[in-house]
């Protein structure tokens, strides 16, 4: 196989692109950095068609390794030929390509093998002929009774015999191939009540679509609902329909040996291929929709992690809780903790006045501006105490809040590494800590997450957990490379999801400039133990130091470009900061920047980042995107009516719709369908986790706590 021409097709790039990027990768470059400083070589693709690129090259490979271990394998049996190896070229999948070594694969023994080891292979080949002419079946197949091997009477034999027959139908490629084409296209899946009782699956309890258009979420709930034993699954094919086409390869008509081999094909579709097919063709669909699950994931993690963060505010969170308590901490505008507290907000406690009067204390001693309420239990509760606050002490125009999703902050909190920051803290006040950073800068803090605690997106805990991770992974390392880090205050947490940085390097790091005082140059990088020039090369483009003796290194202009950048300054006569203040912005008027690229000896799509980053020095992408909905209120569900216009933040993205938080602390669901007047494919289309929408209620049941809402104004 062609892998630098099927990147090619398969992505709409040219070779020489598809070539590009994979030398880069195959070079031990990491994919931001290939993406950020290596335009000129790949066309300036972008990262999420490099990592896209770089996940099919591993599936490519891997199935070119299979390839190779198959055709070693045929080559040690002593059954390869040519034509084996054109077929094994032309496979495609994995699956095709097991296909073809299935008769050749060493098996365990089975009813085939037992009447092979009878020597009865030659009554299967006399019988797969269909050529007998005057012998007479039975007569010839009681030629093969021996007491020896085990052969009693003619039954057995010719059984024994159509057991061959059946292996060698099952086996066959082709066969397998039109079994394939018929379930895939015609097939059903059916799902039906398992075992007596309500649950969550109810709307499985006798359903039946194709098997062709059954989208991923309800596979993986058809799935969780077998394993928890709620549920029964099953394909469904037309069997009648099945088996002529198997015959169609096998049947010659007019025999007398014809039946045995009628019912060799049967027994062959019956026995053994239909529950091979159902579990690939299952294990397919599972694949796929566990798949799609993790983009989904990955597509909501994304602007969850790139929410603009809330800077230059002091801010106090609150952990909800019932029996322990309300936990909370107060954090300046750089993240350090300046008082913590645990308060007690249930009327039944009797000390609600006494929580106000702490929070109130905490607010004003500190100039609080801003809360973060975590989502989890007693939320509501929490949310309507602090709305409370807010009107009691007349602070409507100065003092709001925002539910921040509490989603792994308790497995923040019990880590090692909150110990490590927070050694005399209580495990729930550093989840208190961790719901106030969130909000001040989302991303610097769920870094410190295992992913998958996170919560966005659906079925997380049913996923392949290898590729869940990669992909998570990935999504962090892009973010955190887009923004880039501030290398003087950065945590070993967020510096080892820098390109180039493991968490060794990341802690050397800290270790560093603890020891020898904050960096003041990039350089001074390379003097930090296991930064060798590699790792120095991959790193450095995307670490900043804000207060250095050179204000370049607070851009995203990598050192190698260092030179082309000065020298464009020069050729306008500007200093740096000249081109932070729009000198630079007046001097390129009208200026080709091609021509202008060309007589600077460097790329032009470099050339163009070099003039952005020299613009905006300590720039961040994230406080370009809209503000964060911050509330002031809370409303109940019962204060919801139909038709009542509301605004909303977009908390989860999932294939069937959007959760949105409309202040009433029960999220409501937008329905793909409800997204737009026209017909969309996924909901990713329209909205994103962290957007803030305008929405309509749909319909409220209050006893079931659901809402239905619309992005469709009434009426339009």
């Amino acid at each position: 196989m062609d892998i630098i021409a099927k990147l090619a097709q398969e992505f709409k790039i040219a070779p020489w692109q598809a070539e590009a990027v994979v030398k880069l990768i195959d070079d031990g470059n990491t994919l931001p950095f290939i993406a950020r400083y290596r335009k000129e070589q790949h066309g300036s693709l972008d990262d999420q068609m490099i990592r896209e690129i770089s996940d099919r090259l591993a599936q490519l490979r891997s199935l070119e390794e299979r390839r190779n271990e198959i055709s070693e394998s045929l080559k040690k049996l002593e059954v390869w030929t040519e034509e084996l190896q054109k077929d094994l070229d032309a496979a495609e999948t994995v699956g095709r390509l097991e296909d073809i070594y299935r008769p050749f694969r060493p098996k365990r023994k089975t009813r085939a093998s037992v009447a092979k080891e009878k020597g009865l292979s030659p009554l299967a080949d006399f019988l797969l002929a269909q050529n007998s002419g005057k012998t007479d079946v039975e007569e010839y197949a009681a030629s093969f009774i021996s007491e020896e091997k085990g052969v009693k009477d003619t039954e057995e034999a010719l059984q024994g015999a159509m057991d061959i027959i059946a292996e060698t139908v099952s086996d066959d490629p082709a066969v397998r191939a039109k079994i394939k084409n018929q379930y895939s296209t015609f097939a059903s899946i059916t799902t039906a009540q398992a075992q007596e009782g309500e649950s969550v699956y109810e709307m499985y309890y006798d359903h039946r679509e194709p098997l062709r258009a059954m989208p991923s979420h309800r596979v993986l709930a058809m799935n969780r609902g077998e394993k928890e034993g709620f549920l029964k699954v099953n394909l469904e094919v037309n069997d009648a329909s099945a088996v002529r086409l198997i015959e169609q390869l096998y049947v010659k008509e007019g025999d007398a040996t014809t039946p045995y081999v009628k019912a060799a094909c049967e027994d062959a579709y019956k026995r053994l291929i239909v529950p091979s097919v159902t579990n690939e063709l299952r294990g397919n669909l599972t694949d796929r929709a566990q798949a799609d699950a993790i983009r989904v994931f990955a597509l909501n993690l994304r602007p969850l992690l790139m929410q603009p963060p809330v800077k230059g505010k002091t801010v106090i969170g609150l952990d909800p809780g019932y029996r322990h308590g309300c936990k909370i901490a107060v954090v300046d505008s750089t993240g350090s903790v300046l008082d913590t507290a645990v308060i007690y907000i249930m009327p039944e406690m009797h000390r609600v006045e006494q929580a106000k009067e702490t929070v109130k204390r905490l607010i004003r001693k500190h100039g609080v501006t801003v809360a973060a309420i975590g989502n989890g239990t007693a939320g509501r509760e929490t949310e309507q105490f602090f709305a409370d606050i807010i009107r009691e002490m007349g602070m409507d125009s100065e003092l709001s809040y925002m539910i921040v999703s509490e989603a792994g902050a308790s497995v923040y909190s019990s880590s090692k590494l909150a110990a490590e920051e927070f050694p005399d803290f209580d495990v729930n006040l550093r989840s208190a800590v961790s719901i106030a950073r969130r909000l001040q800068d989302p991303l610097a803090e769920l870094v410190k997450i295992d992913p998958k605690a996170i919560g966005v997106g659906q079925y997380q805990h049913d996923l392949k957990e290898k590729e869940l991770d990669a992909a998570l992974s990935g999504v962090v390392l892009d973010c955190v490379n887009a923004v880039g880090v501030d290398v003087n205050t950065a945590s070993p947490s967020l510096l080892s999801h820098v390109a180039g940085v493991n968490n060794t390097i990341a802690k050397n790091i800290v270790a560093y400039r603890e020891e020898n005082g904050p960096f003041t140059t990039r350089a001074q990088l390379k003097k930090v133990p296991k930064i060798g020039p590699k790792a120095f090369e991959q790193c450095v483009g995307f670490l900043r130091i804000p207060d250095g003796k050179d204000p370049i290194e607070n851009t995203g202009v990598h050192p190698e470009s260092y030179a082309a950048a000065k020298a464009l300054l020069k050729k306008f006569g500007l200093k740096t900061t000249d081109a932070a203040a729009g000198k630079l912005k007046e001097a390129l008027e009208g200026v080709d920047v091609a021509a202008l690229a060309a007589e600077l000896e460097v790329g032009e799509p470099t050339l163009r980042d070099i003039i952005a980053e020299l613009q905006k020095p300590g720039r961040d992408p994230r406080d370009e995107l809209p503000p964060p909905l911050l509330r002031k209120d809370v409303m109940d569900i019962a204060d919801l009516v139909q038709g009542m216009e509301l605004t909303g933040t977009v908390r989860n993205v999932i294939d069937f719709g959007a959760f949105v938080d409309i202040g009433v602390h029960q999220d409501g669901l937008v329905h793909v369908s409800q997204m737009a007047k026209k017909k969309i494919n996924h909901p990713s289309e329209m909205v994103r986790v962290g957007d803030v929408v305008t929405v309509w209620v749909k319909d409220v049941d209050v006893k079931r706590k659901r809402i239905a809402l619309t992005m469709v104004k009434p009426g339009n």
